[in-house]
């Protein structure tokens, strides 16, 4: 049984495979926190305090472990629920009501109902477990039960309670082109707050926490949770003065506020959450399977090119015929014609809204390129920009009345253009309208959509931030359901939107427009902690890179790229005769590995060198990979050990690398390790491991 009740104590315990979570109710009605951890089996162990005050400075609520925490009383610590009453009223005052165990394919649930003691106001609280994942979700409905409106303030989606003080804590910090940078600081007094403000998601911070009690990649305590939402959130991790460590984590409560009309529900997003006392690795495990198996689809992911580098907003139909054949050439199998094919789209100043074929660019209408990419038997992809609209633009023009804005206030362009009003369902028609047309007029299978700039002006209704993204996420569901073959993917000005609440609408993420092969080895690393490596699409872009302004052999670039799923970004008709040969090699080496690469296991290993050297394993089934690279040599060069991980000890295994071969059993791989010497700057090699 994955939910055991004692029914007269009124405890409940949640089993995974490993780990237990246990709460209860008190003799006030409170829902109280009373475990998170390795399994304990044996319900009745577990005992409710007794509620007792410091002083009356530190009042029992301020004390006690409070499952989910409202506004009101003498609650003076961080809350998950603020709401307004018809008439007045701030506080919320729940009792407990009651409970439910629903028993799913792959889940059971837990569903608590708490009620405010005055106003009709319920509040149910959902855990579903994983339990072979060691995995649970938790989020929160709100029902207004009432005959008058109520004002939500504030919703998190869960809080939750760590027995213990001076923790670590990561996340990523970040901005465009710089994106997913871990960081990791130690949680004292006061309090560490991550969020997102701008809602079109966002480069800053990520929606998820991860605390550990110096954990490694292998060892240690870790709790972790990670957000089903995309635009405006916020966390909160603060160590108290009782002893432990809280995190809450949720919508922004930055301008929002939610109307809850009579009989309405509104529900908070929920959050995957877990712990383990094996490290990070088994952290990454157990998100990542839970991915594969209940978020993104089964398919293994094309090769893609895409003509952005090599046109720029310069698209026209004879160039893109000419690259689509060049690609093939290569091996991708998927061609991404993207900004510029549509409206007076010439640069960055005109176009967004006017989503009609450019006749200048496409003569005989983009068919032509589409009939053509075809008949090489590759798949067809477009990029658009629903969510914008240039001031130019014939869209503009006709419906000023359609971007956010104040009515007396000038409204801010960002990279020329303004957000269309999501929330209005006028929008929302015109944008799925637009794409259904599109897909439904054209054989399109790939659609990039891109979010180029935040919010401002958000209009006079303070749920925009919430609406908005929903918007987003309908529109796409409705898309898909009529158009299931398309794929989608997530880009925000880049990796502005990597998170588990667009993830499985979407299914990739464009990691970073930052595409040096060095630095997205950075921005990989970090991603992959919480993330799938099968949403993360990788390019090969050329050098000098753009930002960088580095020169990196292809050989390294494509090793970087082929860590995710493989696309390829250069202007390819200038390859030289040998890097279309070694392009051609490298493309179709990841055909043979993409099921390892997409849907193994991943291990970021540890380097033992003093050099600067990063080494990334795979495995499936019975084979694996091994990607090492090392930026540069350094004075006093040293050979690296590589420990390998997730071998079975009593096999044994061949390594395989250019004109080497290896034997050697599991154990010794992972307790003695290889050793390896790479020379020069910008040295990668991929190590091919399978049992005998």
């Amino acid at each position: 049984m994955s939910i055991i009740v004692n029914e007269e104590r009124r405890i409940f315990l949640l089993q995974t495979l490993h780990n237990s979570y246990a709460f209860g109710v008190d003799d006030q009605g409170l829902l109280r926190h009373l475990y998170w951890g390795n399994k304990i089996d044996a319900i009745d162990d577990f005992e409710m305090p007794v509620l007792a005050e410091v002083s009356t400075n530190d009042p029992v609520f301020e004390i006690t472990r409070e499952e989910f925490p409202v506004y009101g009383r003498l609650r003076y610590k961080e809350h998950c629920l603020k709401v307004t009453f018809a008439d007045g009223c701030r506080e919320v005052d729940y009792v407990y009501e009651n409970y439910k165990i629903e028993n799913h394919k792959d889940y059971d649930e837990l569903i608590i109902t708490l009620k405010d003691s005055h106003y009709d106001l319920y509040i149910t609280l959902h855990y579903k477990v994983y339990g072979d994942f060691d995995l649970m979700e938790r989020s929160v409905t709100l029902r207004n039960a009432s005959q008058e409106n109520m004002a939500i303030e504030q919703l998190q989606s869960a809080q939750f309670h760590i027995p213990y003080e001076n923790l670590n804590f990561s996340n990523v910090h970040g901005h465009w082109g710089a994106e997913q940078q871990r960081f990791v600081q130690k949680v004292s007094y006061g309090k560490v707050v991550i969020e997102n403000r701008r809602g079109i998601s966002s480069h800053n911070h990520n929606p998820y926490f991860i605390l550990d009690r110096d954990a490694s990649e292998t060892q240690g305590e870790v709790y972790f949770g990670a957000l089903r939402r995309s635009g405006n959130f916020s966390g909160v991790v603060e160590q108290t003065p009782y002893g432990e460590t809280l995190v809450q984590m949720g919508l922004n409560d930055h301008d929002f506020c939610y109307n809850l009309a009579p009989g309405e529900e509104f529900s908070a997003p929920a959050i995957i959450c877990g712990y383990t006392n094996q490290g990070f690795e088994t952290m990454s495990h157990h998100l990542h399977h839970f991915a594969q198996a209940f978020i993104l689809d089964n398919d293994i992911r094309p090769v893609l090119y895409n003509s952005w580098e090599a046109t720029g907003f310069g698209v026209t139909c004879e160039e893109q015929l000419k690259l689509a054949k060049k690609a093939k050439e290569l091996g991708a199998e998927l061609f991404v014609v993207d900004d510029g094919w549509f409206g007076e789209r010439n640069g960055i100043k005109n176009g967004l809204g006017d989503w009609y074929v450019n006749k200048q660019k496409f003569p005989h209408g983009i068919d032509e390129l589409i009939d053509e990419v075809k008949s090489l038997g590759m798949m067809f992809g477009i990029w658009v920009e629903p969510e914008m609209v240039n001031p130019p633009t014939k869209l503009y023009k006709e419906h000023p009345d359609w971007i956010y804005h104040f009515a007396n206030r000038v409204s801010d362009t960002s990279r020329e253009q303004y957000v269309l009003d999501m929330t209005r369902e006028d929008v929302q028609q015109f944008v799925y309208q637009m794409l259904d047309d599109l897909l439904t007029s054209h054989d399109i299978d790939y659609i990039k959509w891109d979010a180029n700039r935040p919010i401002s002006q958000s209009n006079l209704d303070r749920s925009v931030w919430y609406k908005h993204i929903e918007a987003v996420y309908d529109i796409v569901k409705a898309l898909k359901k009529k158009h299931p073959h398309v794929l989608f993917e997530a880009c925000a000005s880049g990796g502005g939107r990597i998170d588990y609440g667009i993830l499985g609408i979407f299914d990739d993420f464009w990691t970073s427009d930052n595409t040096d092969a060095c630095d997205r080895l950075t921005i990989q690393d970090s991603y992959s902690y919480i993330y799938p490596i099968k949403a993360m699409r990788a390019w090969v872009t050329d050098c000098p890179n753009f930002i960088s302004n580095r020169d990196i052999p292809m050989r390294y670039r494509f090793h970087s790229a082929m860590m995710g799923t493989l696309g390829i970004g250069c202007n390819i008709l200038k390859f030289s005769d040998e890097e279309t040969k070694l392009a051609q090699e490298m493309i179709a080496l990841y055909k043979e590995i993409r099921p390892i690469v997409q849907e193994g296991d991943f291990y970021r290993l540890e380097n033992l060198s003093e050099d600067d050297y990063r080494s990334y394993e795979y495995l499936k089934d019975t084979k694996g990979l091994l990607f090492v690279f090392l930026s540069h040599t350094r004075i006093g060069h040293r050979p690296l050990t590589l420990k390998l991980r997730g071998l079975k000890k009593d096999t044994r295994y061949k390594l395989t690398y250019g004109d080497q071969e290896i034997h050697k059993s599991g154990a010794y791989l992972m307790e003695r390790g290889i050793d390896l010497r790479l020379s020069g700057d910008y040295a990668s090699e991929l190590i091919f491991i399978s049992e005998m």
